[in-house]
């Protein structure tokens, strides 16, 4: 059973007026609790005609490769979040970062904004959220070890943009809806 964010009072589950969704109410102060969407995001890096991927070293998806991406910040904008996410799993800062892919994954109540750029100056390390990082070549990417449906579809994105023409500066924005990622489970 919840409890009141604000007074710390038994809350119930109704809907409030004025309101078409069950919401976690007070009934002693009268807060109403919305849940919304969590914002990730996260940096699509190139070096080299390479991209650059983390093996998870934290859950969901332990083991797997991802791009850097996470949970934005109070206080920060997208593309700063994207950029620390980027610093905090492989030690690496992107330049001339552009916004490339949005993804509304309804089923987990989250948003991705994923941007592509340059890895600056070569250079990444391993953070505290990975097992290891590397830059993969297209035919070295572990396809069947990818932690996420938004990596795949990012990656995706950027191999076709880049056979028709893409160079960095002139990617185009994709936008999706992932209905359910599989990798997730139930």
């Amino acid at each position: 059973m919840p409890y009141c964010l604000q007074c710390g009072h038994l809350a119930e589950t109704k809907i409030p007026p004025m309101d078409s969704r069950p919401r976690i109410v007070c009934p002693s102060c009268g807060y109403i609790h919305y849940e919304n969407p969590k914002v990730i995001n996260g940096c699509l890096l190139i070096h080299e005609d390479k991209v650059l991927l983390c093996r998870r070293a934290i859950e969901p998806r332990h083991g797997y490769w991802t791009l850097p991406a996470g949970f934005m910040e109070l206080g920060e904008t997208m593309k700063d979040g994207g950029n620390r996410e980027c610093f905090e799993e492989a030690e690496a800062i992107g330049s001339g970062l552009e916004l490339y892919c949005l993804y509304d994954i309804p089923d987990i109540g989250q948003i991705h904004v994923m941007f592509i750029g340059s890895l600056k100056d070569g250079k990444f390390g391993v953070g505290i959220e990975s097992l290891e990082c590397a830059l993969f070549a297209e035919e070295d990417i572990p396809w069947e070890d990818l932690a996420f449906q938004n990596v795949i579809e990012t990656l995706q994105h950027y191999f076709a943009d880049r056979k028709a023409g893409a160079t960095l500066g002139n990617f185009p924005i994709h936008q999706q809806v992932i209905v359910k990622d599989v990798h997730l489970g139930d």
